[in-house]
């Protein structure tokens, strides 16, 4: 059983594109626990239908643009190697959204994880940029995807950084996060400081390669 959301998600959906990916599934999986209205993006109709049916619950399947069009609050949770390219084809649906962005942009080598560079700073100002009728947030960057997709995992105990330029938009995708048992959403700046919040992914990478972990973020010191 799960408890219905209330203000300000209630009665919200989310539309997480991306969402047969190990982070959206995941996020999705966890959003329908708590008793939202999940539709799940990807390129494929069929896939997300399936990957929908698998999680249960008030989950749904489209391809992305239909998902960007149904969802209240977008979760953009793609590779960054196709980052730009969907933004750039969703901006009509994505019109008047709130849209969040948790896109890491990493590369990889034999030493390990690294930030890669990005023109407008970071994917979540690139995002922006593409996305002058939407408010862009960016958020659930370090998020496991390995607990996420759990079940057994009961609480998620982490911070969500969430950054933003208007207090109501980060103030929801907060709310949003803490829909998630144990997380904390914690407001983290303007979306200019979006690229140390994705660069940092890759270090928590290192930390759990060198512990075996899927170590989170915890602020400390506050009310």
């Amino acid at each position: 059983m799960t408890d219905s959301p209330g203000p300000p998600l209630a009665g919200t959906t989310i539309a997480v594109l991306g969402g047969t990916g190990p982070q959206g599934r995941g996020l999705a999986r966890r959003f329908a626990a708590a008793g939202l209205t999940v539709v799940i993006g990807s390129r494929s109709a069929d896939r997300a239908a399936a990957t929908a049916a698998d999680i249960g619950g008030p989950v749904t399947g489209a391809d992305n643009d239909s998902a960007a069009a149904a969802g209240d609050i977008v979760i953009l949770a793609v590779p960054w190697e196709g980052h730009r390219e969907l933004v750039e084809g969703l901006a009509p649906a994505l019109a008047g959204k709130v849209v969040v962005d948790c896109v890491n942009p990493l590369g990889f080598d034999k030493l390990g994880a690294f930030p890669l560079p990005v023109e407008e700073g970071s994917a979540a100002q690139q995002a922006a940029a593409l996305l002058p009728d939407s408010t862009v947030v960016a958020a659930f960057h370090h998020v496991s995807a390995v607990l996420l997709e759990d079940p057994s995992v009961a609480s998620v105990d982490t911070d969500v950084l969430v950054l933003g330029d208007k207090r109501e938009a980060t103030d929801l995708v907060r709310a949003l996060a803490e829909a998630i048992p144990g997380v904390r959403g914690v407001y983290g700046g303007r979306l200019r400081n979006a690229n140390q919040v994705e660069a940092f992914t890759a270090n928590l990478i290192s930390i759990n390669r060198r512990y075996k972990a899927h170590a989170g973020l915890r602020v400390t010191d506050l009310a």
